[in-house]
């Protein structure tokens, strides 16, 4: 099944009892602007998670503007809402999705394949007059058993040491990108975010194949190039990365593009070749990974902190302007 699920399809499904839907509406700089929209209206059954209470972890001096919550703490507070390792989780938000896409790929990070996005968001549910209320449900405690998959994600060190081989192998190793998509960090996971290995290759992300991971910067294309920056106090992206756009992903009603499109919009991009994508904290590169893996990337990952962790780290480069 798609990670992504149509409007249509959740209405018919609504009030199934084996699934849980979430808002996950959250506007940035007004912490509680996404609740109150909850309590003013939702989706029936919704019940609320926050992206900076939940599904975050506290800042800290490394691990981004929103560094990953612990595994246990996220398993805790999707208990006590009822949702279980059975449940089937329907995703939304009124922001692009990219905060629908935070859980997703969370929840696939604690092991929980039963989630999904619903395509458009609240918006685009309610302008076809579906069902909306303020009711909040009493849901009954679940369990909720993690079962964490490390191989998700980069750590800062990893990121680190990729960008210096990217720099170093000359342009061999550099894609080549479609003029729609122009040429362009540690994870919180629990555990320290300077930690990790390539998949296979015992650190060395050159050990296992002929070409290094390919880096991949979410962020809008003037904050790539160091311009605009209104987010974090120094502007620019991680050496070696390319830009793809996030948003870009995407039609103009907030839907996915198809496969299809998707495959076209990463057409400079090898299939074969690991990813590594980041964004400004962790958050908007998250529909990145599911447009990937939608495109038929089957070695995605998230480097979680992102730039707002690379930064934080004294020391490492800071590249401004095209590559």
């Amino acid at each position: 099944m798609e990670a992504t699920v149509s409007k249509r399809w959740l209405l018919a499904r609504l009030y199934e009892p084996e699934q849980t839907i979430v808002d996950c509406r959250f506007t940035l700089g007004k912490p509680q602007a996404g609740r109150e929209s909850y309590e003013q209206e939702h989706i029936p059954g919704a019940v609320y998670l926050d992206l900076e209470l939940d599904l975050s972890a506290p800042v800290a001096e490394h691990g981004g503007r929103h560094p990953l919550p612990d595994p246990q703490v996220l398993a805790a507070r999707l208990a006590k809402l009822g949702i279980g390792n059975d449940t089937r989780i329907v995703a939304y938000d009124d922001e692009s999705g990219m905060n629908a896409a935070r859980l997703w790929w969370l929840l696939r990070y604690l092991g929980h394949e039963q989630v999904y996005v619903l395509e458009g968001g609240f918006s685009a549910w309610k302008a076809e007059k579906y069902p909306v209320t303020d009711h909040q449900p009493i849901r009954v405690p679940s369990s909720f058993v993690a079962n964490v998959q490390p191989q998700m994600l980069a750590g800062a060190r990893e990121v680190r040491e990729l960008s210096g081989k990217l720099l170093n192998t000359g342009g061999e190793d550099r894609v080549e990108i479609g003029a729609d998509s122009r040429a362009g960090a540690g994870a919180n996971s629990g555990a320290d975010s300077e930690t990790g290995s390539w998949a296979g290759s015992g650190g060395d992300p050159s050990a296992s194949s002929p070409a290094l991971p390919v880096l991949i910067d979410s962020r809008a294309h003037d904050r790539y190039l160091g311009q605009n920056e209104t987010l974090d106090p120094v502007g620019g992206h991680i050496p070696g990365a390319v830009n793809y756009f996030w948003k870009d992903t995407q039609n103009a009603d907030g839907s996915y593009k198809s496969a299809e499109q998707l495959s076209e919009h990463f057409a400079g991009l090898d299939k074969d070749r690991e990813i590594v994508v980041y964004c400004g904290s962790g958050v908007t590169a998250c529909p990145n990974v599911l447009a990937l893996e939608r495109a038929g990337f089957k070695n995605v990952r998230l480097y979680a902190g992102s730039w707002s962790d690379w930064i934080s780290y004294e020391g490492n480069p800071v590249a401004t302007g095209e590559e």
